[in-house]
């Protein structure tokens, strides 16, 4: 897996907590570091992966951990009906990869940030067009129109599978999996935890966000 020199390349599962957590240590150092990298997101479909939706019983416990160590990300309990939960995320990453091709990395990556405090903020199903495209809309990089119509015509699903096959390689470690400008590769840095067996919540052994910060000035 190669990157070019003005590249990260992210491979990641917008459903995925500890992922979207990595983004957000992405994004805030590069700010901090005054770099503007292009992160190209590639996805890393956990529902095809696990041939299943991942389940809510273990996201919820995930994404608590995560609010915990992280408070500036705001996220908050599900608070609309289980039954609203969104139960895949193929459609969330067709749509940024329809941004990516469509406005270029800026436009996909503000997409990607957008969608995910939707589902993890917000309580909104971002399984569902309507949905997909409200917080598009948002967006002040993405042309929200033009989304919409990629999204109908489904130009950009086979995009999903083909990154699907990738991270299927061994070099795909899981979500994140991120692909440096300097050929150099890790997976999930700056935290690690351990769920043990019967514990009702994953346990974070070790967090250090600026891993980040030195990750961003190669």
């Amino acid at each position: 897996m190669r990157t070019d020199a003005h590249r990260i390349t992210v491979y990641s599962d917008i459903g995925c907590p500890w992922a979207s957590l990595a983004l957000h240590h992405l994004r805030r150092a590069a700010r901090e570091e005054g770099v503007e990298p292009a992160v190209d997101h590639r996805a890393f479909p956990l529902e095809l992966f696990n041939a299943r939706p991942t389940p809510k019983h273990i996201l919820d416990p995930e994404v608590a951990a995560v609010a915990a160590v992280e408070p500036a990300l705001r996220w908050r309990p599900w608070s609309r009906p289980d039954a609203e939960y969104a139960v895949t995320t193929l459609l969330a990453m067709e749509a940024v990869q329809a941004v990516k091709h469509l406005d270029g990395y800026a436009a996909s990556d503000q997409l990607d940030a957008a969608l995910r405090h939707a589902l993890y903020a917000e309580s909104r199903c971002v399984s569902v067009h309507t949905e997909v495209v409200a917080v598009a809309a948002r967006c002040p990089l993405v042309d929200a129109a033009r989304l919409e119509d990629a999204l109908r015509r489904g130009t950009h699903r086979a995009d999903v599978f083909a990154q699907w096959e990738e991270s299927r390689s061994p070099a795909v470690q899981g979500s994140p999996h991120l692909f440096l400008p300097d050929g150099s590769d890790v997976h999930n840095p700056g935290i690690a935890f351990t769920w043990p067996d019967g514990a009702p919540a994953p346990v974070i052994t070790a967090y250090d966000p600026s891993v980040w910060n030195r990750l961003v000035k190669r």
